[in-house]
């Protein structure tokens, strides 16, 4: 399980250094009220993705019961249903895509100038988004395989792919519609090397229609529409605050915010990572009636992911605003810093929870209190900042962000303590004391380079980042994993020893 999840992380590595190169560059290439207009795009597209109503979750998760049970029969079944909706899909969602990108520059107060290739990148990605849908079919076979590893050496060359083809587009002409083009190109590239290896390493499996079964389909309805409102859900509380940007305070003001949610997103990815791995696990585990094993996965994995939150959020809390600075530019620093600041305190009680106890319910297929919380957060969230956005500007937004997901976070962990057999008490008292106390040294450590050595330059942040590494992993080692019941720090003691005598 580390492997794959392992795996995972160095994707999302990975995809953080491309963001790291990207942003500023595709900011000054295509300027802030471009870029606000490229973000506005990719969120209202991103709506699209909502039609998929849910089945690419529903087919994971069938796929993972079917795999573990040795049925090939349902297995297709399954795939081949799949097959079928996510046609019908795409069909439907180009013409909703063409319809609103004639509607979109009425809509926003576009710059003239960029209205004729807004609405061409628009339908480019709304094109995208159509085919994004069956190509969500080869990720879903191989995650129901575990097979994550060989997946993600795939999404490694894709993003490569992407970082050069930007890069190189983007040089030769800063257009909103070349960028919408190199998303469409990576998709085309994912889908054909996926298809390939799936067809090389699992041959019993078929992608057919002839294997639509309308009785799968009511199977994966059953459970897709619960998948449904959750993206919903996740779409109002991390998508929707570009378009409340736009309506309220104009395409420009979009950057300061997008640049600071990156930096929370793409460390969300890091558990997301976990959840990838999790959700079919627990399917398997409680296929196989392994309920003792299920229950220390959601143990280890929620302190693994609550470990992982503090490590990367503790640096952006106190020196992520001069970072941004650095990397964007000093403009961004005050009102993107405040931003990444206000959804960092509460990512560290939502993102353990979003990263384990949410999909464990999903594998579990319990999905319906936490699916009515999130789309309950989501609607919560699109209300405050609506209302927060004049009065406090894109701090308000952000907190009409962070208010709703600690409050879903909340209600997520007492309904996966439930359905365990785990009291809250008993998950709070493993996953919080330890790393809390445990962070107070590196937190301490990031205040002195602030306030004492006031480090402004990347080298000074890469001092503080590699200092507070090395001491967070001690802390981590000697006092929050030592004598853990469910993570062996042994081997790693071990090796420090023996490294320590030579």
């Amino acid at each position: 399980m580390l492997r794959n999840i392992g795996s995972n992380w160095v994707v999302t590595l990975l995809t953080i250094a491309a963001t790291y190169i990207l942003t500023p560059f595709t900011i000054h290439r295509l300027g802030s009220d471009g870029y606000g207009t490229w973000t506005l795009i990719t969120a209202m597209t991103g709506y699209m993705s909502l039609l998929a109503l849910g089945v690419p979750m529903a087919c994971v998760r069938y796929l993972a019961q079917h795999v573990a049970e040795g049925d090939s029969r349902k297995m297709n079944e399954a795939i081949g249903s799949c097959v079928g909706l996510y046609l019908m899909i795409g069909a439907a969602s180009i013409l909703i895509g063409v319809a609103l990108a004639f509607s979109f520059t009425a809509i926003y107060d576009i710059p003239v100038a960029l209205q004729s290739q807004a609405r061409w990148a628009f339908l480019i990605m709304a094109l995208q988004v159509a085919g994004g849908f069956i190509g969500l079919l080869p990720e879903g076979i191989m995650f129901a395989h575990h097979d994550f590893v060989l997946r993600n050496r795939v999404r490694i060359v894709a993003v490569l792919v992407r970082l050069a083809l930007t890069v190189t587009l983007l040089t030769l002409d800063a257009s909103l519609v070349l960028l919408a083009v190199v998303q469409l190109i990576c998709l085309v590239f994912d889908f054909t090397v996926c298809m390939f290896l799936i067809r090389w390493r699992y041959p019993a499996v078929r992608v057919t229609l002839a294997d639509f079964d309308w009785r799968m389909v009511r199977k994966i309805f059953s459970f897709s529409m619960y998948v449904l409102l959750l993206g919903a859900g996740a779409r109002l509380s991390f998508e929707t605050d570009a378009i409340v940007i736009g309506a309220i305070l104009g395409v420009g003001a979009i950057p300061f915010y997008a640049v600071a949610n990156s930096l929370v997103v793409y460390l969300m990815d890091f558990t997301t990572a976990i959840a990838a791995v999790v959700s079919p696990m627990a399917t398997k585990l409680n296929t196989e009636r392994r309920r003792d094993e299920l229950e220390a996965v959601f143990l280890r994995w929620s302190k693994v992911s609550l470990s992982i939150s503090l490590m990367a959020g503790l640096f952006l809390i106190v020196l992520g605003p001069r970072f941004i600075a650095w990397w964007i530019g000093p403009s961004f620093e005050q009102p993107a810093g405040s931003v990444l600041q206000i959804l960092m305190i509460s990512s560290l009680a939502f993102l353990p929870v979003r990263g384990v106890a949410l999909p464990i319910l999903m594998g579990l297929g319990k999905p319906r209190t936490p699916t009515i919380a999130f789309i309950l957060a989501g609607l919560m969230n699109l209300g405050l900042s609506i209302a927060l956005a004049r009065p406090l500007g894109l701090a308000g937004v952000a907190l009409g962000t962070a208010i709703p997901n600690v409050l879903f976070a909340a209600v997520v962990l007492v309904v996966a303590c439930r359905e365990l057999g785990i009291s809250v008490a008993s998950y709070l008292n493993y996953v919080v004391p330890r790393a809390a106390l445990g962070g107070i040294p590196p937190l301490a450590l990031l205040l002195w380079f602030k306030f004492g050595a006031g480090v402004q330059n990347f080298v000074g942040l890469a001092v503080a980042g590699s200092a507070m590494l090395v001491l967070f992993s001690l802390t981590w080692i000697f006092f929050v994993y030592r004598h853990d019941p469910y993570v062996d720090v042994r081997p790693q003691l071990g090796r420090l020893r023996a490294w320590a005598r030579a």
